[in-house]
């Protein structure tokens, strides 16, 4: 694993340290480990619905969509 020093004014250092002490982190790498990941996670999750949005349309999700949705969920659940 790497190591990375940072500087942080007082007062966040102070608010990583309560967050440590009352969230169950046991050091405050873990808690700023922590927040990269969900960093990660919302670039990805942002990276998707663009994706999405940038894709052309499929099939339209009125009833028969759904109706047909459901009648594979409850074969899938039947097996």
């Amino acid at each position: 694993m790497s190591t990375m020093n940072i500087s942080l004014p007082e007062g966040l250092k102070s608010f990583v340290d309560q967050q440590v002490s009352t969230r169950g982190y046991g050091t405050s790498s873990e808690y700023v480990r922590e927040l990269i990941r969900k960093d990660q996670d919302i670039q990805k999750l942002r990276s998707l619905l663009l994706e999405g949005a940038n894709s052309a349309s499929g099939a339209p999700a009125d009833k028969g969509y759904f109706d047909g949705l459901r009648a594979r969920v409850k074969r899938s659940a039947a097996s």
